[in-house]
């Protein structure tokens, strides 16, 4: 069990902030523990930088920037440099996947199998982009004119706890390969894998400066972030009142922003769907990362028609979810992030409860994993949208199962929602599928699917789910400067 087992002292080690090419204490000297969610035990200690710290980082950035070392590199070059960084996280996947497993809890199989490769994915994604996105020639009777993308400067990023590794390298590949620098910002309850890129882009050749990485709260790093005005883009990923926090700091300089937010997704299932494959996509999308994602589709809709028989089938392969050390190559489910976290997901369980929807299967911490923040796979279903447990994002594994009739009703109580990330629809007809799918407000929709990416597709949502789109030429559009020029003939 992991409760017993110590971290190894030769991978986890003491964090340090990432600045200029060198991992420096904070100026402060202050630290703070990181701890490790399956055992509530101390991991390491990281450097709590603060507002001086992260002033420090945005001024070697901008010198950096300015001093056209990356910003004026040959996208060839740089493009060598950021695939270089590709190759060496996955030679250091197994490493990763530890540090990203004990930081997160979230199981070894997910970490390995998917985070880390997707990290070296985003890097060589946007590397290999860049040498093929051009400017635009528009030629006129006397005049010519064009469209240049020049970088925008020093970026901002600061970074979830949820998925720490791949958000990050998602955000940084893309603003550096479009030749900006980087000040990133891992959330401090899962700092330890973001901090190793610093090594990577020093050992693959990143010039000192462009990247660099800080650790320390939001209400100070975070905010100086956001407000300082050399900062040319922010792009945010997190809940959504933290979001609308950074977007009035960004006012101050009128500073664009990318927010990517909460979600509270509908899942939509009609009654032609093929419900084997509708309850193994579903415990998928709402199981997976112990529910802590925000593309979880965790309202489920299910046609009346098919509700009793979708909700047999559905809690008796929840039952078959295991729960356990996240090392475990068979745990399919490891630990909420911290205890209050798994205090706030119980809470919103009771909440629930007392406002009517049943308990089908779980609702507690697990049995005899008291020292982690184990929490049972958990089933609200008879749920009413009109709930709270409908309508705020729990960030766990407890969706709320809604019985609906008609595909009307189902588009209305989908889009009964503050929240616009995703959404999922299981059909056999695909002129339903589609048709629903373009009705449903959110950014993303899935059919007969969950959380396929094809990186050059954008990303976000609407309404309280975020602002703008990254992805593909997306990502380049926001973190480059457009500017026309126009010439006589």
């Amino acid at each position: 069990m992991t409760n017993e087992v110590v971290a190894d002292s030769r991978i986890v080690q003491d964090s340090k902030l990432f600045i200029n090419g060198n991992y420096v204490e904070a100026l402060s000297g202050e630290t703070f523990d990181t701890i490790n969610p399956a055992t509530n035990k101390k991991l390491a200690s990281v450097a709590m930088g603060g507002t001086e710290d992260a002033k420090r980082a945005i001024d070697v950035a901008q010198s950096t920037f300015a001093s056209g070392v990356w910003s004026t590199m040959s996208v060839n070059e740089r493009s060598r440099i950021l695939c270089k960084m590709a190759d060496l996280i996955m030679e250091n996947v197994d490493k990763l996947a530890y540090i990203e497993t004990l930081d997160v809890g979230k199981p070894i199989k997910e970490s390995r199998g998917f985070d880390i490769p997707r990290a070296a994915a985003n890097f060589r994604f946007f590397a290999e982009m860049a040498k093929y996105t051009v400017d635009e020639h528009y030629d006129m009777q006397n005049h010519m004119s064009y469209a240049q993308y020049a970088p925008a400067g020093v970026t901002s990023l600061i970074i979830p706890w949820n998925l720490p590794f791949m958000q990050m390298t998602w955000k940084a590949s893309a603003a550096l390969a479009a030749g900006n620098t980087v000040v990133v910002k891992p959330a401090s309850y899962t700092p330890l894998s973001a901090v190793l890129l610093g090594e990577i882009a020093n050992e693959a050749g990143l010039p000192p400066g462009v990247l660099n990485i800080l650790t320390g709260p939001g209400g100070t790093v975070g905010t100086e972030m956001a407000t300082n005005p050399s900062v040319s883009r922010i792009s945010f990923v997190g809940e959504s009142a933290t979001g609308k926090t950074v977007m009035r700091n960004a006012a101050e300089n009128l500073t664009p922003v990318s927010l990517e937010l909460g979600g509270k997704s509908a899942n939509i299932i009609f009654d032609d769907a093929n419900i084997e494959e509708a309850v193994a996509g579903s415990i998928d999308s709402i199981y997976r990362n112990q529910g802590e994602i925000c593309l979880a589709g965790s309202r489920i809709l299910v046609q009346e028609s098919i509700y009793d028989q979708f909700l047999d089938q559905f809690v008796t392969a929840v039952k078959k979810i295991k729960v356990g050390d996240p090392m475990d190559e068979a745990t399919d489910m490891g630990a909420l992030v911290s205890r209050g976290h798994m205090k706030s997901v119980d809470d919103y369980v009771q909440l629930g409860i007392a406002e009517g929807a049943k308990l089908a299967y779980g609702g507690k911490q697990v049995a005899g994993m008291e020292t982690g923040n184990f929490y049972e796979p958990t089933i609200l279903y008879d749920v009413d949208n009109k709930m709270r447990v409908a309508q705020e994002e729990i960030f766990g594994p407890v969706p709320v199962i809604i019985p609906f009739k008609t595909e009307e009703e189902a588009i209305r109580i989908a889009n009964d929602s503050i929240y616009g990330l995703a959404g999922v629809v299981w059909t056999n007809d695909l002129r339903r599928g589609q048709r629903v799918s373009s009705l449903i407000e959110a950014g993303l929709l899935w059919v007969n699917c969950w959380y396929v990416r094809d990186l050059r597709t954008p990303f976000g949502g609407s309404k309280a789910s975020g602002i703008g789109r990254e992805g593909g030429r997306h990502s380049f559009d926001f973190y480059t400067e457009a500017k026309t020029i126009t010439i006589k003939k």
